[in-house]
């Protein structure tokens, strides 16, 4: 299934939210996004008719299995991305911006071997190879 980069960001961000409070409502996603309530609510309401979130009647946001999935996904990219980003030297917030922009656009082969490189990289520098 294709999903837009926004649909991904917008999950992922719910992740994150749902990760650091616990809970998660539009404010908060307008808050760590610094975009305004009508676009939150048009995203929200997108987000669910297409079945990746749930709203309650609170107005609390809570992942589907299917939203989780894509939000994993995209999450380990930002992560993987921004670690090998760091590596190189680039500085921790450019990196976090950069890891941004290219989670959505590497191909499944990129993004694995930049995982396997990191993962060994690591270990290297561990000391445990």
């Amino acid at each position: 299934m294709q999903i837009h980069q926004s649909a991904e960001d917008y999950l992922e961000a719910i992740l994150v939210l749902y990760r650091q409070k616990g809970a998660v409502r539009s404010i908060d996603i307008a808050v760590y996004k610094s975009y305004s309530k009508p676009s939150i609510s048009r995203a929200v309401s997108l987000l669910r008719e297409n079945g990746y979130i749930l709203v309650d009647r609170d107005g609390y946001i809570t992942l589907t299995p299917s939203g989780q999935e894509i939000a994993e996904k995209i999450y380990e990219r930002h992560e993987v991305i921004r670690a090998w980003l760091i590596h190189l030297g680039v500085p921790e917030e450019i990196a976090a911006e950069d890891a941004c922009k290219m989670e959505h656009d590497l191909s499944t082969v990129t993004f694995e071997k930049m995982k396997e490189f990191i993962l060994r990289t690591q270990e290297v520098s561990d000391g445990t190879l």
